[in-house]
């Protein structure tokens, strides 16, 4: 804006309208930012907050493929390996094997073809029950980072909307601060405008500068030059000959 613009502004108090809203729109544009800066913040957390869960259930997920099979023959057969060879599976065979033996005993058939098939069969049963225990166990682990995942997920959703609107309102704040700007500038044009046409219509109300004239508008009528011969000095000045002007 000109100088000119800006006093007229300052004198009709459009200037102060304009920096009002200038900084008006500046404040809720700084606010919608610190909300969004905010989002981010608590997504962040978030992600960090649940990122254990969700890297249990993504390994879980792929212990269970592999007991299934899903990863090929040498990952279902080491991840069998595995619980065959746990102490857990050998404590468990241990102690269901000198069930067997001492049941036998005490029935008196320690040597009979029952208690051999008994002890063969008990070991691959017992297998399969901690193979389908430990599947299951797995898909606990697998279903609570499936929801901690679909947490963040909505969580991730939600802090896109609600960044979306901010950016939103923080677009409107700076459209609305320059609307109100210009629509400023536009009613200090014309408060200038009115001003100037106040001045020149009071310019007939004005005294004269003596004599009891008509008013300002004397100063500037055909009768100027006489008024202003009145103040002519009452004898002529004689200009003094000057010899070198003869050579011209």
């Amino acid at each position: 804006m000109s100088f000119i613009g800006r006093t007229i502004g300052k004198l009709t108090g459009a200037q102060d309208q304009a920096d009002a809203a200038k900084d008006a729109a500046a404040t809720q544009a700084a606010s919608a930012q610190a909300g969004i800066d905010e989002q981010h913040r608590q997504f962040d957390a978030l992600q960090k907050l649940m990122s254990p869960f969700v890297n249990a259930g993504m390994g879980s997920l792929g212990a269970q493929q592999n007991l299934l099979g899903l990863n090929g023959n040498d990952a279902q057969q080491t991840a069998i390996n595995g619980i065959k060879n746990s102490s857990q599976f050998q404590a468990l065979q241990q102690q269901g094997n000198d069930a067997i033996l001492a049941n036998a005993s005490a029935t008196g058939g320690l040597r009979g073809g029952n208690v051999q098939a008994a002890l063969s069969q008990f070991s691959p049963a017992l297998l399969a029950s901690l193979i389908q225990q430990q599947y299951s166990n797995l898909g606990g682990l697998t279903s609570l980072g499936q929801n901690a995942a679909a947490g963040v997920g909505n969580a991730g959703m939600q802090t896109g909307s609600n960044v979306a609107n901010l950016l939103q309102q923080q677009g409107a704040a700076t459209a609305g601060g320059q609307i109100a700007q210009g629509g400023v500038a536009r009613q200090g044009f014309s408060d200038g405008l009115n001003i100037a046409g106040t001045i020149m219509g009071m310019s007939g109300g004005f005294g004269g500068f003596g004599g009891g004239g008509s008013g300002t508008s004397s100063l500037f009528s055909s009768s100027t030059p006489a008024s202003i011969a009145n103040y002519a000095p009452a004898t002529s000045m004689e200009v003094p000959s000057l010899p070198f002007l003869s050579k011209f």
